[in-house]
């Protein structure tokens, strides 16, 4: 039989199974990763497929943040967030929102999701409301915010080592269309979410009374965990002059923090989502079968041949397409895979507005379904542990109207911009 029809296949059924969350997302990618393994790909070219740089660097920053979340400092935000919100649950979803986009554009959007979902868990238990709708919003607001840097949003750091584009690089191209999007995702999470939070005075447990201070529950503890995080954060920035990649700098960061504040070094592995990140490997597996079998380069050759070498029509393909494909297959294993295509197209064409249609295809595609990005995931596990899970399909709810807005005014950018 056809390879391609088997990887196809085994890729469709196992997407089928994890939509219709008849078992766990992350047993369906086993399934259909050792699948891709007995009848498509040898079991080294599998293994060697996982991005492990991927892997370790959301170990690292999980292990960093759970050392964190022992001080206190989510729930001082949390409380903050809430005064500033004046008890409103919708004023305070958009302000969680802001502070998560800003924070994921200055280091990871995984990063950022992971230590802002413990504060989200605290501000609606505050105001007595479902905190879904806030995770949501924290989902899309990161990956928005995280498009506007090198380090924001993991492909950037795939597109940005090909083609050779820097931090501010990043900065000036991807932040002024990052800041365009987050402000017309403020105004639409009032038509979105509003209707999910409304306001009740009696709801909310009051916050006038509480000492922020206190909150704060061992300040050595958190003081050495902010200089930790800073010096990470540093390393992020110098990553390409170092010649160190991402994992190898949170790694470090999280074994340091370990080291100097005397941290069990089991309490810091327990919490680590450790079926956000093996579900990772089945997704790398079953995208790497894809690949070898020519299935991905096939399709996206196919139709940049419609294109007929237009650079417009070639970037609009790979702003559209490349943001439905990183919905369903995941954005890092699909930019990884789509590399080598723009780099080929970027001898005929001009490289520019290609490398930033890439760029922003896969960002933007991460808030489409519940797997197209590495924070959705996170905080979907998050989620599913506090009790208050959130469905594939109710999450593709609010990720098609943002991700319809989101390319539409991205299109437009790269269009007046680069074109």
């Amino acid at each position: 039989m056809n390879p391609i029809w088997i990887a196809g296949s085994i890729f469709l059924l196992t997407y089928a199974l994890i939509v219709s969350e008849r078992i766990h997302r992350t047993v369906s990618a086993l399934l259909g990763g050792v699948a891709m393994i007995l009848f498509v790909i040898p079991q080294d070219t599998a293994f060697h497929a996982i991005d492990w740089n991927v892997i370790f660097l959301l170990a690292g920053m999980m292990i960093i943040a759970n050392v964190i979340k022992e001080t206190g400092l989510f729930q001082w935000i949390a409380l903050q967030a809430v005064r500033l919100g004046k008890g409103d649950p919708f004023r305070v979803l958009v302000i969680l929102s802001i502070v998560t986009a800003v924070s994921s554009a200055l280091l990871d959007n995984v990063t950022i999701v992971i230590l802002i979902a413990p504060v989200t868990f605290f501000v609606a238990s505050s105001l007595r409301v479902n905190p879904v709708p806030f995770l949501i919003a924290e989902i899309l607001a990161s990956n928005i915010g995280g498009m506007a840097t090198l380090i924001g949003d993991p492909p950037n750091i795939l597109v940005g080592s090909a083609a050779g584009l820097d931090f501010l690089a990043f900065l000036t191209n991807m932040g002024p269309i990052s800041a365009i999007i987050l402000l017309v995702f403020i105004g639409l999470a009032r038509f979105l979410f509003k209707k999910e939070l409304t306001f009740h005075d009696q709801d909310v447990t009051t916050t006038s009374d509480i000492d922020a201070s206190e909150l704060i529950t061992d300040p050595v503890l958190l003081r050495k965990s902010l200089i930790v995080m800073a010096g990470v954060f540093l390393g992020f920035l110098l990553h390409g002059a170092l010649h160190l990649e991402p994992a190898t700098i949170a790694l470090a960061g999280a074994t340091l923090l370990i080291l100097w504040t005397k941290t069990d070094p089991r309490d810091a592995l327990r919490d680590i989502e450790w079926t956000t990140l093996v579900f990772f490997f089945g997704l790398f597996i079953m995208v790497e079968a894809l690949v070898e079998v020519g299935l991905i380069e096939t399709a996206a050759d196919k139709i940049l041949r419609l294109t007929r070498g237009n650079v417009a029509l070639t970037s609009m393909f790979l702003i559209w397409f490349s943001a439905i494909a990183s919905g369903f297959i995941d954005n890092v294993p699909y930019t990884t895979a789509m590399i080598p295509i723009v780099k080929s197209l970027t001898q005929v064409m001009p490289a520019e507005p290609l490398w930033w249609a890439l760029a922003l295809g896969p960002d933007l595609g991460g808030n489409l379904t519940l797997v197209g990005a590495a924070a959705n995931l996170v905080v979907a596990s998050l989620a599913e542990q506090s009790g208050h899970p959130i469905s594939f399909r109710l999450f593709l709810r609010y990720g098609i109207i943002t991700t319809v807005m989101s390319l539409t005014l991205a299109s437009g950018y790269v269009w007046l911009r680069y074109l």
